[in-house]
């Protein structure tokens, strides 16, 4: 790494190189993509743009380390050991990734270092699986011992988000690194920063050469790249559900495994009988945090007739009450989106609300006072009245951005819940313990919350259905997909066998 100028604030930029075989290397192409902080708009690092011979290199890196000795012969025990210690390194690196995943990505300070301080769990909880992992022993008819050997599939190739950069790694980290995989990763060229750092920690923690590679660059060229490999045995990708398709598409071609967590629009369904103001702040916190950059946004508030325009008015409230501002600054409720594009895509979702017709209750332009920052500040956004015909209810917004729409039934309610190309997630706010299980079997979705949202846990399963992907996350659900399965079936008769010489057929397999 070269230190190479300062910004005007005086932040120095990084110049990063790929990182294959336990260090950062030049890329072959001398093109270099600048990294921004959101916050300021400000240059703060830049990144190798890989080529198609870049990516090759690091699948080699990593095939190699995966048919090495010393990491495909690892003893279960030292394995689980190790993945341990990568948690150990994580924790006490804390201070420095989240203060770098606050720069990099916008996220206010307080939240970046709430989500990072768990993300050493998911190490755990996957060692854990390691040494707990048994084949099956199959009760078959006749004379037969039939026993299952599952062994690593392979080398995962890795496509990270802006959103959540470490998050998102590293619950596909943990089970690679504790199966027994390796991995080439291409981090969102928005927000590298972090990958890299933890590239480096983890070699310095004791994780073997090439067992952890990271290529940096655009999707369309070196995201293309690595999707189109030939030499990865699992795709792991999340992100848009048009990138989904595309990424899974070449993965197909040559029939590897795949974990995709795409597109969602999150229905929060609401009914009468619980505190509304305790809804509303459930509808804020689901809406908003991470500037609404989250596939599990509470994109849709449902709410009962009954409790419509006193929710409407509270959440409007609450919405503008929203500290937006600096994200280093501790007391920042609400941090920046990740780029100018991004603004622009949440400002033309205000427009088309307005334009189909819906209310504009909170938000819908640029903060004034962040107006001059550089910045990307879009103010939380609030509309009400919305129909499930409007763009605003179908389509993903990706930023600080909720919609209202009011119910009579439960019918009603989840037949509206159930109206979106999308199932990733849902959310229901009642008392009523029958009605939570009953509608939450009626969704169709792959994560509920019942009075809750954003919770997640390594032990839970996490992925979606329809356009919002296939394949879990999390759970022993994506440690076991790390895996080929073998049946091996042993003949314990030793009787003599002829099956042409013998008169009676009783049985061809």
């Amino acid at each position: 790494m070269s230190l190479q100028e300062k910004t005007r604030s005086g932040t120095t930029i990084e110049s990063h190189g790929l990182y294959i075989d336990g260090r950062e290397v030049a890329g072959e192409n001398p093109e270099m993509i600048p990294v921004r902080n959101p916050a300021t708009g400000e240059v703060i690092a830049e990144i190798v743009h890989a080529t198609q011979n870049d990516v090759d290199r690091a699948m080699k890196s990593a095939r190699r380390a995966f048919e090495s000795k010393e990491w495909s012969s690892m003893p279960v025990r030292t394995r689980a050991r190790l993945v341990n210690k990568l948690a150990d390194a994580f924790e006490d690196n804390l201070d420095e990734l989240y203060q770098l995943e606050t720069m990099n990505n916008g996220r206010p300070v307080s939240e970046t270092s709430a989500q990072l301080r768990r993300l050493s769990e998911f190490f755990r909880y996957n060692a854990g699986l390691a040494l707990a992992r048994r084949d099956a022993v199959i009760p078959v008819e006749g004379d037969y011992l039939n026993y299952t050997l599952r062994t690593p599939i392979g080398v995962v190739a890795n496509c990270t988000p802006f959103n959540h950069p470490l998050m998102i790694l590293c619950k596909s980290l943990a089970p690679v690194f504790a199966s027994g995989c390796t991995t080439v990763v291409k981090p969102s060229e928005y927000t590298p920063l972090t990958t890299l750092a933890l590239a480096r920690i983890f070699t310095e923690a004791g994780l073997p050469d090439g067992v952890f590679n990271i290529v940096t660059g655009l999707g369309p060229t070196t995201g293309k790249a690595l999707c189109e490999h030939p030499d990865y045995n699992k795709l792991v990708l999340t992100g848009g559900t048009e990138a989904g398709q595309i990424a899974g598409a070449s993965a197909g071609r040559h029939f590897a495994h795949q974990t995709l967590e795409l597109g969602g629009k999150t229905p929060v369904l609401t009914f009468p009988d619980f505190d509304v103001d305790r809804a509303v702040n459930y509808a804020a916190f689901g809406a908003f945090i991470g500037a609404g950059q989250t596939c599990v946004c509470g994109s849709r508030q449902i709410v009962h007739k009954d409790i419509y325009e006193e929710f409407v008015d509270k959440l409007a409230k609450k919405t503008k009450s929203i500290r937006i501002g600096d994200p280093t600054d501790p007391a920042t409720q609400l941090g920046p989106v990740i780029s100018e594009k991004q603004r622009q895509r949440v400002l033309n979702y205000v427009k088309f609300g307005r334009e189909d017709g819906a209310r504009l209750v909170a938000g819908g332009d640029v903060p004034k006072h962040m107006s001059n920052s550089g910045g990307y500040y879009v103010e939380p956004t609030v509309f009400a009245d919305v129909t499930a015909d409007m763009r605003i209810f179908q389509e993903e917004v990706f930023g600080p951005f909720t919609s209202v729409t009011s119910f009579s039934t439960e019918e009603e309610a989840v037949a509206l819940a159930n109206n979106s190309p999308f199932g990733l997630a849902a959310a229901i706010r009642t008392k009523d313990v029958s009605r939570a299980h009953r509608v939450a079997a009626a969704i169709r979705c792959g994560i509920v919350w019942i009075n809750d949202h954003h919770r997640l846990d390594p032990a839970s399963p996490w992925g979606g259905v329809k356009l919002s992907g296939i394949g879990r996350e999390f759970g022993p659900e994506s440690f076991n997909d790390h895996f080929d399965v073998k049946s091996v079936m042993l003949n314990t008769n030793d009787q003599p066998f002829d099956w042409y010489a013998s008169a009676t057929k009783q049985r061809l397999n």
